[in-house]
């Protein structure tokens, strides 16, 4: 007979959340919480092999964040002789208030398209809330979507390796422990983070935590974690804000925007399209761009060789000098002239 506790532990956050949707969407008395850890996949395998109630409590509170992120309605009613104790509270969500609009309607070839496409992206946390919001409609009411199609669901896999074992922290609200490298330092550094939010950002995918040791929130790139990501024993995480992570990716956009970079490309080059692109402000062959980690920006820069002449910031342009030292170095070529990155 195959584990139990080890079957649950596979179970997506995703599918956890509809089996918790589906559950409260079918009640009309509501359920207490005794009631969902005892029926809902996801969290009565964790109750049957002995998983604390605290830990199980910590999930729900998560779970009920998530759903109310996604714009769903969970009403809640005390119980008259228990007010204030939440192990007598019930849940439910109005089957009402969940349903699609009436004018809303999909063709029999529409709705699995719909959920091939919401397969494709759920599994890099690409879908936006309504989105997310709307596949879980469908499944709750039936729409699966049965269909050929979504046998070649194709599988866009996020390239850095933290992010599933980050994912899984998030979901159990586990606390964890991971090298992290900073470009300029001797080498990467411990690192031991109470997991907020992963947010994508301009194409990378980013950490944002509370930094046990310096007992602060900092945001990390995580390509730039080395090697394994590992939960603390023992060491729980506090539920994240609601709406974390929608802050988190605001206060990256602002930092954005406050930070800029003057740059000269080749004309005709591939900086020269490439960042032209990008740029928020062009004359002739000077491209300013905004940017969010300088380090970053500098890799970037650093490896369009001659077709770039950093111009601004002095500290970006540092950066690139020695980064094409490094190279003209590692190929026994005299270094670049620093004022000629000017």
């Amino acid at each position: 007979m195959p584990d139990e506790r080890a079957s649950q532990d596979r179970v997506p956050n995703e599918d956890r959340l509809f089996n918790l949707v589906l559950a409260l969407v079918e009640t009309r008395g509501g359920l207490l919480k005794s009631d969902l850890f005892a029926r809902v996949r996801g969290y009565r395998g964790r109750a049957g092999a002995g998983v604390s109630t605290e830990a199980l409590d910590k999930q729900f509170e998560r779970d009920k964040a998530l759903l109310r992120d996604l714009g769903i309605p969970l009403e809640t009613a005390d119980s008259p002789d228990h007010v204030g104790d939440g192990r007598y509270t019930r849940y439910r969500i109005p089957r009402e208030a969940f349903e699609l609009p009436a004018s809303v309607r999909f063709t029999a070839d529409e709705l699995p398209l719909l959920l091939l496409a919401a397969q494709t992206w759920s599994g890099v946390g690409a879908l936006s809330a309504p989105a997310r919001r709307a596949v879980m409609k469908l499944r709750a009411f039936g729409v699966e979507g049965a269909s050929p199609l979504v046998g070649y669901a194709p599988r866009i896999r996020v390239r850095d390796t933290a992010f599933d074992p980050l994912q899984q922290a998030l979901d159990r609200g586990q606390a964890v422990s991971f090298l992290y490298f900073t470009p300029g330092t001797d080498g990467p550094r411990l690192r031991r983070v109470d997991p907020i939010a992963l947010v994508e950002h301009e194409g990378r995918w980013h950490l944002h935590g509370r930094d046990r040791d310096r007992d602060a929130e900092r945001t990390y790139l995580l390509s730039r974690i080395s090697g394994e990501v590992k939960p603390i024993r023992g060491a729980s995480s506090p539920p994240a804000p609601e709406g974390a992570g929608e802050a988190v990716k605001e206060r990256l956009r602002a930092l954005r925007a406050a930070q800029s970079a003057t740059v000269e490309v080749a004309a005709g080059s591939e900086a020269a399209l490439r960042l032209g692109r990008r740029a928020y402000a062009r004359d002739g062959d000077l491209v300013r761009l905004h940017y969010t980690d300088l380090l970053v920006l500098a890799d970037e820069l650093a490896g369009y060789g001659p077709e770039v002449r950093v111009l601004e910031p002095a500290a970006l342009v540092d950066r690139v000098v020695d980064r094409l030292r490094l190279v003209a170095s590692a190929h026994g070529a005299s270094a670049p002239d620093p004022e000629g990155a000017r």
